[in-house]
């Protein structure tokens, strides 16, 4: 059923002129008041400007791209191979389109107030990059207003993030679970068979397949896992750093250290080399990206490269409509190993 303004002032018990004006900022309203209107605009999911029906060939030029943090070379590299690909003619009259960067800080409630925003404005596209949160209720109301911009005719893609059933959204997913898993079976052949791994946040999904992959790995060489052998932090080098102090203080024999990413791979390195063990020669070292650093770190990293830059504008053309769906709008993007100087055999 159609949320119409009247709706909304009937929730927030107030007229709906009280309404338009808090929605164009053209009047003053008192904080309380408009705090009321905008949390009823929420509850109903009312979209500005009519309903949602009558929108679906009347999107605006603005195209959404949501990021965790744009300084993350990760998500800074999909986001401009995304930009590159809605750029140039194609907006109402032929006119340009507007890319917005939408950064949620890795915050679950920003990410649903930018969806609500970009819902609002009728973007024509939505791109999100990256891993979901697996909190139940967020992946519910993730889900709720992806099928809400779905249904006023925004085009829903996601890159690098897992499906998400029955919302109209085309998934780009990368294949992290096989990527973690010939990561560390790299090591296992060298000879490893004490491995710390230092993951990404717990309620991520990339962390959870590519953790699953490392284990994975394991469980098929009958490496018997030690809990002392995995810490969980942030995807940055300060938590490959400080985690990296925390395996060693848990278990100095350990002989290979697998991070959740690249960064956290840079951290993990400069903590080994201030404890005095040399790379690879005591201590292998294994990153996941390859992202443009990667190579020329000492040593060269090793590290799974996803093709991120491809994968981005390969969103960016589907969210443009110049590319057709993969079949049934799912596509497994798999990554390749890259073997260089951080990874050796264990010390005898």
């Amino acid at each position: 059923m159609t949320v119409t303004l009247a709706d909304v002032a009937a929730r927030a018990q107030v007229s709906p002129a009280t309404v338009s004006r808090v929605l164009n900022g053209n009047y003053p309203v008192a904080a309380s008041t408009r705090e009321r209107v905008l949390r009823a605009v929420d509850e109903l999911d009312y979209v500005l400007n009519g309903p949602a029906s009558a929108l679906a060939a009347a999107t605006s030029d603005l195209v959404g791209i949501l990021v965790n943090d744009i300084a993350d070379p990760f998500f800074g590299i999909m986001a401009s191979a995304i930009q590159a690909e809605i750029g140039g003619p194609g907006g109402r009259a032929g006119g340009e389109r507007l890319a917005v960067v939408c950064n949620t800080g890795g915050s679950p409630e920003r990410e649903l107030t930018y969806l609500t925003l970009l819902q609002r404005q009728r973007a024509a596209a939505v791109v999100l990059t990256g891993g979901a949160v697996e909190n139940a209720p967020h992946v519910a109301a993730v889900s709720a207003k992806l099928r809400k911009l779905a249904e006023a005719g925004t085009r829903v893609v996601l890159c690098g993030r897992p499906p998400a059933p029955d919302t109209g959204a085309i998934a780009l997913t990368f294949e992290n679970r096989g990527g973690g898993r010939e990561l560390t079976e790299h090591l296992i052949g060298l000879g490893h068979r004490r491995l710390g791994y230092i993951a990404g946040p717990e309620e991520r999904t990339t962390t959870r397949h590519r953790l699953e992959g490392h284990r994975a790995a394991l469980k098929a060489h009958d490496i018997e896992e030690d809990p002392r052998w995995t810490v969980h932090g942030r995807y940055d080098r300060r938590s490959g750093y400080e985690a990296t102090l925390e395996l060693l203080r848990r278990d100095p024999t350990l002989t290979a250290v697998v991070a959740a990413n690249d960064s956290v791979a840079l951290g993990a390195c400069a903590a080994l080399r201030e404890s005095g063990l040399r790379i690879p020669e005591d201590v292998s070292v294994a990153g996941f990206d390859d992202l443009p650093f990667s190579i020329d770190a000492v040593p060269s990293l090793t590290t799974v490269r996803l093709p991120l830059s491809e994968a981005g504008a390969r969103a960016g053309r589907i969210a443009m409509g110049r590319e057709e769906e993969p079949p049934g709008g799912i596509a497994t993007i798999r990554g390749e190993l890259m073997v260089r100087g951080s990874t050796g055999a264990p010390r005898k």
